[in-house]
């Protein structure tokens, strides 16, 4: 299955990846997280193509990712911003950046401070009726007829 046929099929997962799971996009969305808005600054702060960086930020502004907010106009200039839906994806980058320092860093590069009480945090799921941690171990998946 190509790439681009993830989107049509009935799995979350899928369908998920079909839109975040393209080369530098997820650095693309980890980049707006610490507030980058501008072509330029993605480019710069990233190192990628103008026009990988052009299809990318199109694509998830087509997707509802991103707003594209005009800033000056002659020529026209646009910033692109975090929509809810983009800022629903905090949690999917938490979770990679937490395997990445478990797995790929030998010193996580970023730590993460509670905003609330100003500790140190290691954000983790829960399970939303109860409280406890989830894992595979503790979770049980119960499959739609239809889905891939």
């Amino acid at each position: 299955m190509k790439h681009e046929e993830l989107g049509r099929v009935y799995c979350s997962l899928a369908r998920t990846w079909s839109v975040i799971g393209e080369r530098w996009t997820m650095l693309i969305i980890r980049e707006a997280f610490r507030g980058t808005r501008r072509f330029d600054e993605f480019q710069q702060r990233l190192g990628v193509g103008r026009n990988v960086l052009s299809n990318r930020l199109g694509r998830l502004s087509d997707e509802g990712i991103f707003e594209r907010v005009r800033y000056q106009q002659s020529p026209d200039r646009y910033e692109y911003r975090l929509t809810q839906k983009g800022m629903d994806l905090y949690p999917v980058l938490l979770t990679l950046m937490r395997w990445g320092d478990l797995y790929k860093v030998d010193d996580p590069p970023v730590r993460l401070y509670h905003k609330g009480c100003g500790e140190l945090a290691s954000p983790e799921l829960r399970c939303s009726h109860c409280g406890e941690p989830v894992g595979f171990h503790s979770l049980r998946a119960k499959y739609a007829p239809d889905a891939w």
